[in-house]
């Protein structure tokens, strides 16, 4: 992967990859688990149960590509209804870019990729580990689908580490989700420099601080330094969804 982009090609995948691919001109990215021989083990959102009816969830939803009248050969669709699903990589990325997340990053490559959701501080389980994790949770389920606290992101960052954000008012480890909050804040900043009929050393000054501000929020966020995170197994998930959720 470059310094500045964490596109991968098919060939450099191995199994417990955690992966992504943009959708809907970049304005989030769908996230799964790459288990070998071109599957995916990936957390849907389809049916009524979303957690949030808002405009912003209809946006984002991170979600398959769009059904086909042919059913795709290479994928094996169950009746589970627990919304994580497997599917071939074609399906997965539906026309989109392959990028794969990145783990244990250093903080020169951490600020230098703006964009949330493509790295993190954590440092990843072994690929045993993450296997195990995301094919129990395509038995079993990842819980209800929520765009805040529950999402395609959480699920592939809790497979990968086995880290859940555990305040009832946090919102989930999602990096594309966080940047939300400070994304509109750096917008609004952006606008006031504009505004600002002076020279150009404040306008500088503005848009420094603006970055600064981005860059505090990013890092105070991330599943690797932030300090309500705990370390659950697998097996006790449902038991941490619930009493995150009451």
């Amino acid at each position: 992967m470059g310094l500045l982009s964490n596109r991968v090609d098919r060939e450099s995948l191995n199994p417990g990859d955690h992966i992504y691919s943009w959708r809907a001109a970049y304005i989030y990215a769908h996230h799964g688990i790459y288990i070998g021989d071109e599957k995916v083990i990936h957390f849907t959102r389809h049916g009524p149960k979303v957690g949030t009816s808002s405009v912003l969830d209809a946006l984002m939803v991170s979600s398959v590509s769009p059904p086909s009248l042919t059913p795709c050969p290479n994928c094996t669709h169950t009746e589970n209804n627990n919304e994580v699903i497997t599917s071939c990589l074609d399906c997965f990325l539906a026309g989109g870019v392959l990028y794969r997340f990145e783990y244990s990053t250093n903080p020169a490559a951490f600020f230098v990729k703006a964009r949330r959701g493509t790295c993190t501080f954590a440092a990843s389980d072994p690929p045993g580990a993450v296997l195990y994790r995301a094919n129990y949770l395509l038995d079993k389920g990842f819980g209800c689908y929520n765009i805040f606290k529950n999402n395609c992101e959480d699920f592939a960052i809790y497979c990968k580490t086995g880290l859940l954000v555990s305040g009832k008012k946090s919102m989930g480890q999602s990096g594309q989700v966080a940047s939300l909050i400070d994304g509109p804040l750096v917008g609004f900043l952006s606008v006031v420099v504009k505004l600002v009929k002076t020279n150009v050393y404040v306008k500088t000054a503005s848009v420094a601080s603006s970055v600064a501000t981005y860059c505090v929020t990013r890092y105070a966020t991330d599943i690797g330094v932030r300090s309500d995170v705990v370390k659950v197994r697998v097996e006790d998930l449902p038991i941490m969804h619930h009493n995150i959720a009451t």
